[in-house]
């Protein structure tokens, strides 16, 4: 399963074991789903594991998500004005770059290396142990398509 943390087993089935979770066929599509295809939604992982067993409801899938999330299998990321998405990269000091035309996400590392990359100049008697950093811009495909929808000027 690439994108999981490089200190987990490679085997979906040990990963639930390892983290106290009954390994169910549900539980298993929705990990795969969310491994195949990081930054997803939930209501793509659904669609996802619907079309490939079919028997699962919308709720099962928000509840394995949760479960994942709060046991550390999987990140959860809500950027403003766009739903929940999810990833198995956990365990490292990484931030995103969202397109602002076609939403698609990607990972970034962080230059600062471990968290808090950043930290306020008063924390108002808070530990901070993490930032969270979303950039937001133009990836390279939609720069290409408005250069060319607008004669190569920006």
């Amino acid at each position: 399963m690439t994108g999981v943390s490089r200190n987990r087993p490679s085997d979906p089935a040990q990963i639930l074991r390892d983290h106290g979770l009954q390994v169910t066929a549900q539980r298993l599509a929705v990990l795969r789903a969310v491994a195949e295809r990081p930054h997803v939604t939930a209501d793509d992982v659904f669609a996802t594991v619907h079309a490939g067993i079919g028997a699962i409801s919308r709720q099962a899938v928000y509840d394995a998500l949760a479960a994942f999330t709060d046991r550390g299998l999987l990140r959860r990321i809500q950027p403003a004005g766009s739903p929940a998405r999810y990833e198995t990269r956990t365990g490292d000091n990484h931030h995103h770059l969202i397109c602002r035309t076609c939403n698609r996400m990607v990972d970034v590392d962080c230059s600062a290396g471990e968290a808090p990359c950043l930290e306020p100049d008063d924390a108002a008697g808070y530990e901070i142990e993490e930032t969270e950093v979303i950039y937001w811009g133009r990836c390279p495909d939609c720069v290409a398509a408005a250069r060319g929808e607008h004669g190569g000027e920006q």
